[in-house]
């Protein structure tokens, strides 16, 4: 080295010396001094490193570690500043000074018992010191929970310093708690004048503007924070995130560059500059900032998030997925990831697990017309186009003006009745849309009111925008189905998974064709096969249990099944809620119960399996337990009436009818049109001989349903029910003349009937079959009528009519077997047979079958149907009674003695008592 070159090395190395004050022979008062010096000019990280060296040289330097405590603690180094701000007060430091440093340090940490139990009875050495210690403990009673004494607390701080603007802002946060901003606003805007340089006061007030949606003033004031302190963090975040709501793309990259300066290496640096590049629709470099953020905290939710959202626009759905499960696993109440979840799922052809993302936040969406539109196309590709109309409609009510607005108007005007406009207009805007949501909409519109052709036509124009889509075909196949072209369904739905062979929707679809073919093996299969190439597919797993259960395999082996698809999707409630209704079909509701705990344990707080264990315990007789379960279902779905239907099933079912009728009101105040609520609250109210208030629900209902006949139904049942037959007939003929009128023509039939007028009924039912001669329902309940006053004569005319046109209906035939059965008609066990045959292993069907059997003397074959039937519906009595008969015949007194105790200790419960008291007497 030259002698010029040595020298400029000593000078820099002396500059270098001089600048931190730190040359290794200083000693640590020197250092300390100097540390002051760089705080003084506002040079904290000269301070800190001067700190850290006159630590190194005498550990149990106190002042020094509560210098560079409070330092930290200023800069924003939370846990290194509680680190050293604690040794400070563990090696004596004055407790005035270190502890209201402290307790603000375990304040921001969360640690808010602590601060609390620690400080409650302490003080500062100062005014400005006893305000900082009072502010801290009101942060820690806030976050307990406390705001009362997190006030007071406040209150203290203002009293011994009225200047100290964290405590003005702390009263600020407990007003916006309050829900009032404008006097939190306040509150900030005292803060600020009492503290003009409070950092803290403008960030509140920054937060306060941005609540109320102002956005400029809200981001002049983030501006004013970073220029009275140009490394506070926080405002520098708040600043980036309004400019990037305010979609001002540039200033946000500023911004960064600004975050960048002063915190390069920070992991929410990464996680804003991921952020304005997804703005910015830079995705990769998003891609790129954000890894940065989740290499050094994995763990944080909104950097996964994040990266979810920026996975699902590079295509990357398989990423995005798993980083929304587990979003959604720790804050299961995050509708925007859940929002994103379903839209990927939908994206990879997942229709069934969206629709189970979907369903926790149905209850939320009321004023989401974009999640209305979502929901509609969910349901739309799980083949419910009842539903997915139902979501449509509402979107379009909620937004009939907004960038679909031709869409919008359509659907509202099919939500007015307007159906002819409505679909034109629906039909144009399809036309102009280039998307797809505009056609789905047609399509689903068009499969609720059965216009087959018409969601042919739409599905057309589906398919030429998606050319290659499993979807418009398997459309398609339901369209053909509804139009009774079976063989185009079929076609149909192989031609959908030629371009996805595991497309789920189109196997289901071909399965429930094997199944009505009888072809229980093909439709087995199917889901069979794609186990093979889908191991955990839970969707495959639970339709094969399904199938084998209907072909009565046992209940283990259904189980093992329902227990595969829980095992490979832990997470999904879908198969949770099967093995509880599995076990509730076999009649175990103990092991249900017990399915329904392990459900929620695994996936806490999930209402539909608060639901399946509050039905669990119900049918183990554990009606206390149920309605609590029911209640903790109405506190995760308060939007939702379904909780209180079903406890006030179950208070009507243990005889607390005014509970009851309290649950029917909280439905309804859920949703007023309720029709299951109203009915069930008319007939509570109709039973407790509270009139009036019964006839008031049914003109509810007639307001609420001008068009349709419900309403009158509910008048009639009212009055039928204190048996006023004038006026229960007079309600059930106004019902005639509105819509779903066959019930009412029942109705009114079986008043003549009640009220002793035979013949005008006869002369009834004649003049309406005249008017509506293919109103077989009509005809049904008429024999069913006639069958109930030993009438079999009518009874087995009106079954012999139905017949006529439905000649393969199990239940049908079923029914006149019975008749027949009653008046020894030898067509009897023909008809009986033939039921038998076409729905196998029915319960009544088999009771039927059985009681004719051996009537004829063939007990042989007749008893063990009867015994199977008990087996299958141990809670029909009736059967119970046939099979008891049956014993009797065929001289197995001991087992009949069995089935008549049974049905003795039903009481009242069982109202054919004297046929079993004198069948009991005759053994």
């Amino acid at each position: 080295m030259n002698a010029r070159a040595a020298l400029i090395t000593v000078v820099a190395a002396a500059s270098l010396c001089g600048f931190l004050a730190a040359c290794s022979g200083d000693n640590p008062d020197a250092l300390l001094a100097s540390a002051k010096d760089y705080l003084a000019k506002n040079d904290r990280k000269a301070a800190v490193i001067q700190l850290k060296n006159a630590l190194e040289k005498r550990p149990d330097f106190a002042e020094a570690r509560f210098l560079l405590g409070s330092t930290l603690l200023e800069a924003g180094d939370i846990p290194s500043a509680e680190k050293e701000l604690r040794r400070a007060r563990e090696l004596k430091y004055p407790a005035g000074q270190v502890d209201p440093a402290l307790a603000a340090a375990w304040a921001k940490l969360g640690e808010y018992q602590k601060v609390v139990d620690t400080f409650a009875q302490a003080q500062g050495g100062t005014p400005t010191e006893t305000a900082q210690l009072k502010t801290a403990i009101g942060q820690a009673q806030l976050g307990l929970g406390k705001p009362d004494l997190a006030k007071a607390a406040f209150d203290e701080a203002q009293r011994v310093d009225p200047s100290y603007a964290p405590a003005l802002v702390g009263e600020a946060v407990l007003v916006a708690r309050e829900g009032d901003l404008a006097g939190a606003l306040l509150q900030a805007e005292k803060a600020i004048a009492a503290a003009p340089q409070s950092p803290e006061a403008w960030q509140i007030k920054g937060d306060l503007l941005l609540a109320q949606n102002k956005n400029a003033e809200a981001i002049d004031a983030y501006r004013k924070v970073i220029a009275i302190k140009p490394d506070y963090l926080t405002a520098h975040w708040a600043l980036i995130a309004a400019l990037v709501r305010d979609g001002k793309t540039a200033d946000a990259d500023q911004a960064v560059v600004a975050l960048k300066a002063v915190a390069p290496k920070h992991p929410q640096t990464h996680y804003y500059e991921a952020l304005v590049r997804s703005q910015e629709k830079n995705f990769t470099a998003a891609r790129d900032a954000i890894q940065q953020q989740l290499a050094v905290d994995p763990e944080n939710l909104t950097g996964v998030l994040l990266s979810a959202a920026i996975d699902y626009e590079l295509h990357a759905y398989d990423r995005a997925e798993a980083s929304l499960l587990k979003v959604i696993a720790q804050t299961p109440q995050n509708d925007y990831a859940r929002r994103l979840l379903v839209n990927t799922l939908l994206q990879t052809r997942q229709p069934g697990r969206a629709l189970d993302a979907l369903k926790p936040m149905l209850t939320r969406i009321g004023s989401d017309a974009g999640m209305q539109n979502v929901a509609g196309e969910v349901y739309l590709q799980n083949g419910d186009p009842a539903s997915a109309a139902e979501y449509f409609e509402k979107a379009a009510a909620l937004d009939p003006k907004g960038p679909r607005q031709k869409t919008g108007l359509a659907l509202t005007r099919l939500a007015q009745g307007d159906t002819v406009r409505g679909v034109k207009e629906l039909e144009a805007a399809a036309a102009v849309d280039p998307g797809a949501r505009s056609d789905l909409m047609l399509i689903a519109v068009a499969l609720r009111r059965h216009d087959w052709q018409g969601a042919l036509n739409a599905v057309d124009a589906l398919e030429k925008k998606q050319p290659k889509q499993p979807l418009g075909p398997n459309l398609r196949g339901l369209a053909l189905l509804g139009k009774g072209d079976v063989a185009g369904a079929r076609a149909s739905f192989e031609h959908a998974l030629s371009f996805d062979p595991n497309y789920f929707p189109a196997i289901a679809s071909l399965a429930r064709l094997d199944l009505a073919e009888k072809k229980p093996k093909d439709a087995q299969k199917r889901f069979e096969d794609l186990l093979v190439r889908k191991p955990g597919n839970g969707q495959a797993l639970l339709s094969l249990a399904e199938i084998r259960a209907g072909s009565g395999a046992p209940p283990d082996e259904v189980n093992g099944l329902i227990d595969k698809a829980i095992r490979a999707n832990p997470k999904d409630v879908e198969p949770r809620v099967a093995m509880v209704r599995n076990y509730l079909r076999v009649k175990e509701p103990r092991k249900a119960v017990l399915a329904a705990q392990d459900a929620l344990a695994a996936i806490p707080g999930r209402s539909e399996l608060l639901d399946s264990l509050g039905q669990a315990q119900q049918a183990a007789g554990d009606t206390s337990d149920a309605l609590t379960t029911f209640k903790r279902f109405a506190e995760v779905s308060p939007d939702s009436p379904t909780p209180y239907l079903r406890m006030a099933a179950l208070q009507v079912a243990t005889k607390k009818f005014d509970g009851a009728g309290d649950s029917y009101r909280h439905a309804l105040a859920i949703k007023p049109d309720l029709i299951e609520a109203q009915k069930g609250l008319a007939a509570i109210e109709a039973n407790s001989n509270r009139l009036p208030e019964a006839l008031a629900v049914a003109k509810d209902i007639q307001k609420q349903r001008p068009k349709e006949s419900v309403g009158y139904l509910v008048e009639g049942d009212v009055y039928a029910s204190k048996r006023d037959w004038p006026k229960a007939l007079a309600a059930y003929r106004a019902a005639m003349s509105h819509a779903g009128a066959t019930e009412s023509a029942v109705k009114v039939n079986a008043v003549l009937v009640a009220s002793g007028q035979g013949a005008e009924a006869d002369k009834m039912a004649v003049a309406w079959l005249r008017d509506h001669p293919a109103d077989d329902a009509f005809r049904f309940s008429l024999a069913e009528l006639a069958g109930e006053r030993k009438d079999y004569a009518n009874s087995m005319r009106y079954y012999g009519q139905v017949l006529q046109h439905q000649p393969d209906n199990p239940v049908l035939l079923n029914n006149i077997a019975w008749v027949a059965g009653q008046v020894k008609d030898p067509k009897a066990l023909e008809y009986a047979e033939k039921a038998n045959k076409l729905a196998p292993d029915q319960p009544r069907i088999l009771d039927t079958l059985g009681t004719l059997l051996v009537e004829k003397g063939d007990t042989a074959r007749g008893l063990p149907m009867l015994q199977k039937a008990v087996q299958m519906a141990p809670d029909i009595s009736a059967i119970r009674l046939n099979l008891a008969r049956a014993l009797v015949k065929a001289g197995q007194n001991d087992a009949a003695k069995k089935e008549l105790d049974t049905l003795a200790g039903l009481g009242d419960k069982f109202r054919d008592q004297d046929e079993v008291t004198r069948l009991r007497k005759g053994l």
